[in-house]
């Protein structure tokens, strides 16, 4: 047996106690959110109407490489964090492969997900602004979970918009975030006048992350001493989830390892953003080079199949446009189970990366993506998420390619969530009643065809 242990924890004094913002390092930065009317960049006061003044201050600054986590914060983090890199023996041995495979888990907490690091992050912002309350969006449900238990942390009131197809899938997870104090409506709803136009125009339609965003936009601006607040994509989401790579690098020091290859399921981006970052920050300032693969659903392939183009980041076409990998703010996925990836385009932190070539994507269908979920659950013990499920393929990919080879590399992955509110999706592949859904070009040009003229 390996001197490495099967879990390597840090202790509380070795927590980061600052974020690490990704953006100071790159050469190209990301292009500015554009005003959808003026097409001009959105300034500081425009974004304040929407979002938290000092969430607004953490978007827009390109240039702080370090942000200190306040106290609150960190005495929050410190009842999950810091969270295990586990080393994967067990699914290792099953492979017969040489690879060391690494994992970074993020479901010891009541949310089962990464998504709590910038849910406690928002909430303590909108609690200091003297706020009433927040809205939000979510797709699996992790989201809004972990931000309503924020919420309830700080005593805020929580509105979520949550996925149709997910609000009916994942009956627990609503439940759970009712338990917080949340409400939940399923979007599109008839709430809102965006939620009543789509519903018009797509009768029976399960929704989509970008429906549902537009919603919670809506009641946020509406609504009195309310701000909208947003569980991945955006600049400020990244940098508070970069504390995810910050203890992976920090545990991989001190056992002395060097990833070779890093894994993470892609959506919106907060995940895969959050775990590269400080590798990520090596490789720009040309310090150590790694190789970063995102994986994707094949049911909603932004980096693979999208179009790097300024596009709304809503599909009600009410939020500021963001130049990102996109398959059209219209672009409905099909309703497959790995909500959290629903997503019709990808942050504009990572879109530039990849765009710069600084980083790989690929996608899965969601079949073989259970079919490694399974096979992981079998080996490690743990129930994963559908959307962790995507890295996890991944790295296995990768981990057989060693075996093909005989080289030793080091993987590591991010394994994002549990999967324990997944079990309609556990039963449909076991059941044999999961689908393969990939759309066909012709139905993504038609939606790249309505992308917005921004020149």
């Amino acid at each position: 047996m390996s001197e490495i242990p099967y879990k390597i924890y840090l202790s509380e004094s070795e927590m980061p106690k600052q974020w690490y913002n990704l953006r100071a390092d790159m050469k190209n930065k990301p292009a500015p959110l554009l005003n959808p009317g003026t097409l001009q960049p959105m300034k500081a006061e425009e974004l304040e109407g929407v979002f938290c003044a000092d969430l607004v201050a953490q978007e827009l600054d390109n240039d702080t490489a370090h942000f200190d986590i306040p106290e609150e914060i960190l005495n929050f983090y410190k009842m999950y964090r810091p969270s295990p890199l586990v080393r994967a023996y067990c699914l290792e041995k099953k492979l017969g492969t040489p690879a060391k495979i690494y994992y970074k888990f993020e479901g010891n907490n009541t949310s089962g997900s990464h998504k709590l690091n910038s849910a406690i992050a928002q909430a303590y912002y909108a609690k200091k602004q003297g706020l009433k309350g927040v809205t939000t969006e979510t797709g699996a449900g992790q989201w809004g979970t972990a931000l309503s238990m924020a919420c309830a942390y700080f005593d805020l009131d929580c509105k979520v918009y949550m996925v149709k197809v997910s609000y009916e899938q994942k009956p627990f997870r609503r439940e759970v975030m009712r338990t917080y104090g949340a409400s939940v409506t399923p979007s599109p709803s008839t709430e809102t006048e965006v939620g009543r136009k789509i519903l018009a125009e797509h009768p029976g339609t399960t929704g989509s992350l970008g429906c549902a965003i537009s919603e919670a936009v809506e009641k946020a601006v509406s609504t009195d001493g309310y701000r909208y607040v947003l569980g991945s994509v955006l600049n400020q989401v990244l940098l508070h989830q970069s504390i995810i790579g910050l203890e992976t690098k920090i545990a991989l020091d001190k056992v002395g390892e060097k990833a070779d290859i890093i894994i993470g399921c892609a959506g919106g981006g907060s995940n895969l953003g959050g775990l590269i970052s400080p590798f990520m920050g090596e490789k720009l300032r040309g310090e150590n080079d790694y190789r970063v693969i995102a994986i994707e659903p094949s049911s909603c392939p932004s980096f693979t199949r999208g179009k790097f183009a300024y596009d709304f980041c809503d599909t009600g076409m009410v939020c500021p446009l963001a130049k990102m990998y996109t398959l059209g703010s219209g672009f409905i996925p099909a309703p497959n189970h790995a909500g959290g990836l629903r997503y019709h385009g990808m942050s504009s932190i990572l879109s530039q990366l990849y765009h710069d070539g600084l980083m790989e994507a690929r996608s899965y269908k969601q079949t073989e993506v259970f079919e490694a979920a399974e096979l992981f659950a079998r080996c490690e013990g743990i129930l994963p998420a559908p959307e962790s499920s995507h890295a996890i393929k991944g790295a296995i990919d990768e981990a057989m390619k060693c075996k093909e080879s005989g080289e030793e590399k080091t993987i590591v992955f991010g394994l994002t969530g549990t999967g324990y509110f997944d079990m309609v999706a556990y039963e449909k592949f076991h059941d044999g009643e999961m689908t393969d859904y990939v759309p066909t070009d012709e139905e993504i040009e038609e939606y790249l065809k309505k992308l917005p003229k921004t020149e």
